[in-house]
């Protein structure tokens, strides 16, 4: 049922992909289709007119001419009977556009018949007997033998008869209708055409989104965030894929930091578990123990299950990423140095002094920069054990600082933009060179600290702390004995998030 499940959800995604790719071609079909049937009308239309116009200014141009030359001229049906070699005035008429000229005497009978024959109607017949020379009657759409012809006929005056003269425009419309049909053919060429270049262009997009709708569905099914992300190009549809690789490699990291969390803190919680039922154990034979024994059994006890809750507390404060729901504000590390140590005089007995340089007002959440801070205190309190010099707070508003004259473990170095910059000096054992890349690690202890308490979840508390405000944090030996231990803090918008918790 699962594997039948998987395939639905496959097709019905590709089904989808599909319906896009179909939307895509149609679309891009149709608009194609749209400016060519209106590119194709508005040029036929165009085209159509103009002969159109053309063809009528010419045939009224004669018949113009036809007018003129008979009112001025006392012509005869003679005249126009035959050609002229000269020249004649049937010439005139015949030569601009291939008319035909048919002559009627004043009987209205046919002189010289036209090629075609022209018909003579009544009015034909009326204007060949009119007096008034140039009287015109003009017939249109005259359907001549095989064709259609526009047809005027002009007076001679005095009952000599008139003259016929005619056009033909149904090769014309012919011309005109063999061009609509060509047009509609370029259009119908032109749509198909769009529609498989908008078929392959469609295929060609959506083929990276069915690539990636593949990997997103193989994550879903197999669960596994390793899966490579196909990605080309550098358009919106690569950027999904980028986007959605980067979020697989965040994810595949934040499980593998989950995984690790989980494994370290299984092994750590062992050993104080271990001592505790050892401790517990005693307990049923605790009659049978001397007085002194009793007390350190009931004291090892109280120690141990503090430990266990301080570890337990840690665990959960760094799986859950707690600084990160905690609102930003505007703070003054200064301000929360002073706090810290106040606290750490009054828990630990110690001197804490703080020194304070610059600007050191930061978005942040005080909480959590509070914590960090305090887990710096405690650490070297806890390895500065001779208290022959007090701990030093320094915090340092750097600006663009570059975090010049910080050797760095692991952390900010030379070109790290940091505002603030927070410090905390003791004169303990130090740190050895070899540790210095590791004391940030979740867990971690350094083979001189294993027999003093702690988690060893302090200073990874303090990593997540920087990161989420967007600096880093920072270890090196002090010249003369000693360590100093402390974080970078942006001054911007306190960093996107927290840490790998």
């Amino acid at each position: 049922m699962r594997s039948g499940g998987a395939r639905l959800r496959r097709w019905v995604a590709r089904a989808r992909l599909s319906s896009l790719r179909t939307t895509f071609t149609v679309s891009f079909a149709a608009v194609a289709a749209a400016v060519t049937v209106l590119v194709g009308f508005l040029s036929y239309d165009a085209a159509a007119r103009l002969v159109r116009v053309d063809q009528q200014t010419v045939f009224e141009g004669v018949v113009q001419d036809l007018l003129d030359e008979v009112r001025h001229s006392a012509l005869t049906p003679a005249d126009f009977a035959t050609a002229d070699a000269d020249g004649g005035p049937r010439d005139e008429l015949i030569r601009p556009s291939g008319t035909v000229v048919q002559v009627l005497g004043p009987d209205a009978a046919v002189v010289d018949r036209g090629h075609p024959p022209l018909p003579v109607g009544a009015d034909d017949k009326r204007i060949a007997a009119a007096r008034p020379a140039g009287q015109l009657v003009e017939h249109r759409d005259v359907d001549v033998g095989d064709g259609m012809y526009r047809v005027a006929t002009v007076s001679l005056g005095d009952g000599r008869g008139a003259v016929q003269i005619a056009q033909e425009f149904s090769d014309t419309e012919d011309l005109l209708r063999e061009l609509q049909q060509r047009t509609v053919l370029l259009v119908g060429a032109v749509v198909i055409a769009a529609g498989l270049f908008g078929w392959w262009l469609a295929r060609r997009i959506t083929s990276r989104l069915v690539r990636l709708a593949g990997a997103a569905e193989d994550v879903a099914r197999t669960g596994r965030l390793g899966i490579q992300v196909p990605v080309a190009g550098y358009d919106e549809v690569a950027r999904l894929g980028r986007s959605f690789d980067r979020m697989l490699g965040r994810l595949a990291q934040s499980e593998e930091d989950q995984r690790r969390l989980v494994q370290d803190a299984g092994h750590e919680l062992r050993t104080p578990l271990t001592s505790l039922r050892t401790n517990i154990s005693m307990l049923r034979r605790i009659d049978e123990l001397p007085p002194a024994a009793r007390g350190e059994l009931v004291a090892d006890l109280a120690q141990e299950s503090r430990e266990l809750t301080d570890l337990v507390n840690e665990l959960v404060d760094l799986a859950a990423g707690q600084s990160d729901r905690e609102p930003l504000q505007r703070v003054a590390l200064a301000d929360i140095a002073e706090d810290v140590a106040v606290a750490a005089r009054r828990r630990t007995g110690r001197a804490v002094t703080v020194r304070v340089s610059g600007d050191t007002a930061v978005d942040g959440r005080p909480g959590a920069l509070q914590r960090a801070l305090s887990n710096l205190v405690d650490n070297a309190a806890k390895f500065d054990r001779g208290g022959s010099e007090p701990i030093d707070i320094v915090v340092t508003g750097t600006g663009t600082g570059t975090g010049a004259g910080m050797p760095v473990g692991t952390g900010a170095g030379a070109g790290t933009a940091a505002a603030v910059r927070v410090e905390v000096l003791d004169r303990g054992p130090g740190i050895a060179e070899e540790d210095l890349e590791r004391v940030f690690d979740r867990f971690y202890r350094a083979p001189d600290a294993r027999s003093l308490p702690g988690s060893g979840l302090g200073l990874s508390i303090v990593r997540e702390v920087a990161a989420a405000h967007g600096g880093e944090p920072f270890a090196r030996r002090r010249e003369g004995g000693g360590s100093a231990i402390g974080f970078t803090v942006s001054g911007g918008s306190g960093g996107s998030g927290g840490g790998e918790g």
